[in-house]
């Protein structure tokens, strides 16, 4: 009754009640979209596609489309390239002066940065149109490079930047989170059809009920694990003085800095994936046979792509945390608010013992985030389904369980602020991610 009174609260409030009625009218939009097959394509010379769709990376990137991938949609290219652009304009804001530069004039910095972020998106985009038009389509492309392919290639590139826009429209009309409510769409809309090829598989095997039972308990020890590695806590004990006579400290209040154990949350195996398919599209042009190392790195299971992929998001975790948590910033905003930390001195040495423990804590975060992302490798090894062995872990778990806890968080702060009861009664709050992939 508690849920039903919950939703009953949420309609009541209009400006809550407006932006998720926004957001269900741009993912249906989007879902439509998803359907709408590239002009000439006849749908039924597509099943090559959705067979080599149906598992492996080109599973995965199908997942991320939400099934576009598969079905030649306008959609196809989805919000990847995009991301993609993300990290290349992230990597230059580090090592470019003149990018430096932008990031740190503020509001009209960011602004060109977003400006050039789609400028490369588009560029990405034009590369990515033709590679998938030859490598995926095939035998299903009906014309020639100036009357089909071109034209294609520019209504891909305009399909995708038309998501990049409903995923704007989400972050400010509906709920918020939008272009990572777009990837979390696309992953919930595979999940049925996945759950139900299990379901089948196991229907006609030995004790198949008993089976699916334990994959369901396993996913679900697995999502635990995935939300404690959204939310862990390191903290460390704060005192704030209350007055400062000469070099002595009277009174005062302890409080804590919660630094969170992967403060990078699901960006590096964001990072990580959208690196992943670079291979893929080399692969489309250069792979004849089946074989080699290209051809490993398209197999999600094989030990190259998941050795890769691991030390991939090591790397990304170290370099995203040191670009979202200032420990010099952290320790003058203490120095500043008469605060320090028991035992260290204010200023440098502050910075250097926060820079300590992040650097400790990130690292057992870090390798249980590559461990979550390569589960589903694990997963697919034990016979499960490839396209449910995807729910096991990966970039589609850690997406689903961190978006899901944003937007929930979100609602519930419209709630608590009309003194509205939450989605939890009492005591501990919904906890959502800082400097995830909602900064997009």
């Amino acid at each position: 009754m508690g849920f039903v009174q919950t939703v009953k609260n949420i309609w009541k409030i209009e400006d809550l009640r407006m932006r998720l009625l926004i957001t269900l009218g741009f993912v249906a939009i989007y879902r439509f979209g998803s359907f709408v097959v590239l002009p000439g394509v006849n749908p039924l010379e597509l099943q090559a596609l959705q067979a080599n769709a149906s598992s492996g990376l080109l599973g995965l990137l199908d997942m991320f489309s939400g099934g576009a991938f598969a079905n030649a949609s306008i959609f196809a290219l989805g919000i990847m390239p995009y991301i993609s652009a993300s990290i290349v304009m992230q990597l230059l804001g580090i090592a470019v002066p003149a990018f430096q530069k932008l990031q740190r004039e503020g509001e009209s910095g960011r602004t060109k940065m977003n400006q050039y972020t789609r400028y490369l998106t588009v560029a990405i985009l034009l590369f990515q149109g033709p590679a998938y038009i030859y490598g995926a389509l095939g035998s299903a492309i009906p014309g020639g490079l100036f009357d089909w392919v071109i034209p294609s290639t520019i209504i891909l590139a305009g399909g995708s930047m038309f998501v990049l826009w409903l995923g704007e429209r989400i972050t400010d009309k509906g709920v918020g989170n939008g272009i990572s409510f777009i990837i979390l769409i696309g992953i919930i809309a595979r999940l049925p059809h996945a759950l139900v090829a299990e379901v089948d598989r196991l229907l006609n095997a030995p004790g198949g009920l008993v089976l699916f039972l334990l994959e369901i308990i396993f996913l679900m020890v697995v999502i635990a694990g995935a939300i404690m590695l959204v939310q862990g806590t390191r903290k460390i004990p704060v005192q704030y003085a209350k007055r400062i006579v000469g070099n002595k400290q009277y009174g005062g209040v302890r409080q804590y800095i919660p630094l969170k154990v992967n403060a990078a949350n699901v960006m590096p195996i964001i990072f990580a994936q959208a690196i992943m398919f670079i291979p893929l599209t080399v692969a489309q042009f250069s792979v004849k046979d089946g074989g080699g190392f290209w051809a490993s790195l398209m197999n999600y299971t094989s030990f190259s792509y998941n050795f890769i992929f691991a030390l991939l998001i090591i790397a990304f975790t170290y370099f995203y945390t040191a670009i979202t948590v200032n420990p010099v910033q952290m320790a003058e905003d203490l120095k500043r608010n008469n605060g320090f930390i028991p035992g260290i001195k204010p200023g440098k040495k502050t910075a250097e013992y926060i820079d300590l423990v992040m650097s400790r804590i990130t690292f057992p975060g870090s390798l249980f985030l590559a461990l979550v992302a390569i589960m589903p490798a694990f997963a697919g090894m034990t016979g499960i389904n490839s396209q449910f062995a995807q729910f096991f872990g990966g970039t589609s778990l850690l997406i689903l369980v961190g978006v899901v806890l944003d937007t929930l968080q979100q609602i519930e702060s419209h709630l608590l602020m009309r003194h509205y009861d939450g989605f939890l009664k009492s005591g501990a709050r919904i906890k959502g991610r800082t400097g995830s992939i909602a900064a997009y």
